[in-house]
């Protein structure tokens, strides 16, 4: 059925209930992974810190966190007998959904599984949604899994 499940991670909750079913999905399918983690870099760029501190000080510590998410993720996997590949993409200005997109491509997925946080309305509206995006452009079928919280179910037990 599916071979390659690429899974966007961000560190989230809401990333790792995507996570959990790609896992899950991968195990009984016999699929593998690709872990996909695409970190913002214009979003921390004020115009007064000198490029040298932003390339030396800022940029290396949003990459350092980029691998540590994409290690612990791939660490899941493989807590669950599932291989995984891991990919760092640095986002200048093209959309998160875009850049997930061309990777879903590159890794020549199958499916993509991505959490989201089932935004409506306002909410919706001054975020955007990148799982949205990611639904309505993708080349191949896109499993949305909902945040707990709008799955109507508390994040800690009862």
């Amino acid at each position: 059925m599916y071979h390659r499940i690429m899974v966007p991670v961000d560190g989230s909750a809401t990333s790792a209930r995507g996570l959990d079913e790609a896992i899950e999905l991968a195990r009984l399918t016999g699929a593998s992974l690709c872990l996909v983690h695409v970190f913002e870099t214009i979003e921390f760029v004020t115009g007064f810190e000198p490029a040298g501190v932003y390339f030396n000080d800022v940029l290396p510590v949003m990459k350092r966190a980029a691998e540590k998410i994409l290690e612990e993720a791939k660490a899941r996997a493989a807590t669950a007998g599932v291989t995984a590949d891991t990919c760092t993409i640095q986002s200048l200005g093209p959309r998160v959904s875009e850049l997930a997109i061309e990777q879903a491509k590159a890794c020549k997925a199958d499916l993509i599984v991505i959490g989201t946080h089932g935004r409506r309305g306002v909410g919706r509206l001054m975020l955007g949604s990148d799982a949205e995006q990611i639904a309505r452009l993708a080349p191949v079928p896109v499993l949305l899994v909902r945040a707990l919280e709008a799955a109507g179910k508390s994040a800690t037990p009862a």
